[in-house]
């Protein structure tokens, strides 16, 4: 495909004038340009019409050169657009004027061939480099909202906070954290039953609402485990009562998942302590969770009942003047021994 031809205006109230520096500029092989009687009209066609260069006279009636530079040089949408003040006043302060107002270049009348062959050149190559500078970066911006948007998909908010800020995010441990667990009731038979494109179409319909339900009740997402659903409140950002935002948002999943077909049932557990978190993998890396309170609250759902969410005695003591629950007894937690688990009915 060729080249685009560059478009010039050649500004000047003398026809003569106009028709010598057309013709001329026709000669070194540019055929794409118009002309303006005058600075109003050169204004009109620039508000119009896309220009790379403008060749401008000084002395013209009613709106000179110098007053069509520098509207030009105002207007945002025009400013970029490189401008050669041609003129018969060879004044240097004259000169100085037209550069200082923010003209690229300035020819005398009458004018040398060789110059002007070669700043139209230079001017325009200007123009294109600078025009390809503004492409350049857009494609930068656009490269980098992507990997922002791939970085909050890979990991959590607050996790991509730390790593633009100080590019890394460090291990450490953190110590009032609550960690939700979210698994499917019977989720294996139904991928057994039915085509994958169902399967993965439904999980993700319900991810995604939890996913809003997670950011509506300020925690953040840590990751999907095949059907099961992991969470926590107070990682990155403290919150007053990280234990009753988890048994809301544990409650506000148990609803939705009944809402969103095939309304599955779904088992929610909920434990508090502290965690060690941070990135694991140097490829396909993930930012993921260990220690007691990760484990527990894994087995915490695992004994619950369906559509319910559950939750240690121990936790359960730190929220119980704003909540209502049913005793499950007390089970056998891998590493822990026998604990009592609360069923959250209801929150106030």
């Amino acid at each position: 495909m060729s080249e685009v031809a560059p478009a010039l205006l050649v500004v000047d109230d003398n026809e003569d004038n106009r028709f010598t520096l057309t013709e001329r500029l026709k000669r070194e092989g540019y055929r794409n340009v118009a002309c303006a009687s005058n600075g109003r009209e050169a204004l009109e066609m620039l508000a119009t019409r896309s220009f790379d260069l403008v060749l401008l006279d000084i002395t013209m009636p009613e709106m000179d050169g110098y007053q069509v530079l520098e509207e030009l040089k105002a207007d945002t949408t025009l400013r970029n657009i490189p401008v050669v003040m041609i003129s018969a006043v060879d004044e240097i302060d004259s000169v100085a004027r037209c550069i200082s107002l923010g003209a690229e270049d300035y020819l005398a009348k009458p004018f040398n061939a060789v110059l002007l062959r070669a700043r139209v050149a230079a001017c325009l190559e200007k123009k294109r480099l600078r025009d390809q500078e503004v492409v350049y970066t857009q494609q930068i911006e656009t490269e980098k909202r992507r990997a922002d948007e791939l970085l909050y998909a890979i990991l959590p908010a607050g996790a991509v906070r730390e790593l633009k800020a100080t590019n890394e995010v460090r291990p450490r441990r953190y110590n009032e954290v609550a960690v939700l667990f979210c698994d499917i009731v019977g989720f294996t038979a139904y991928c057994d039953e039915n085509p994958p494109e169902k399967v993965v179409e439904d999980l993700q319909a319900l991810i995604g609402e939890y996913e809003r339900i997670v950011r509506q009740h300020g925690m953040e997402k840590i990751k999907t485990i095949g059907d099961a659903f992991m969470a926590t409140a107070g990682l990155f950002d403290r919150m007053p009562d990280p234990v009753f935002a988890s048994l809301q948002c544990g409650l506000d999943m148990v609803t939705a998942s009944r809402c969103i077909e095939p309304k599955w049932e779904v088992r929610v557990g909920v434990h508090f302590g502290p965690v060690v978190a941070g990135i694991i993998g140097q490829r396909q890396f993930v930012f993921d969770l260990w220690g007691d309170t990760v484990n527990v609250a894994s087995r915490i759902a695992a004994h619950a009942s369906p559509g319910t969410v559950a939750i240690s005695g121990a936790t359960w003591h730190r929220i119980r003047e704003r909540g209502r629950g049913r005793s499950l007894g007390f089970v056998e937690i891998k590493g822990k021994g026998r604990i009592e688990l609360i069923e959250c009915q209801e929150l106030r």
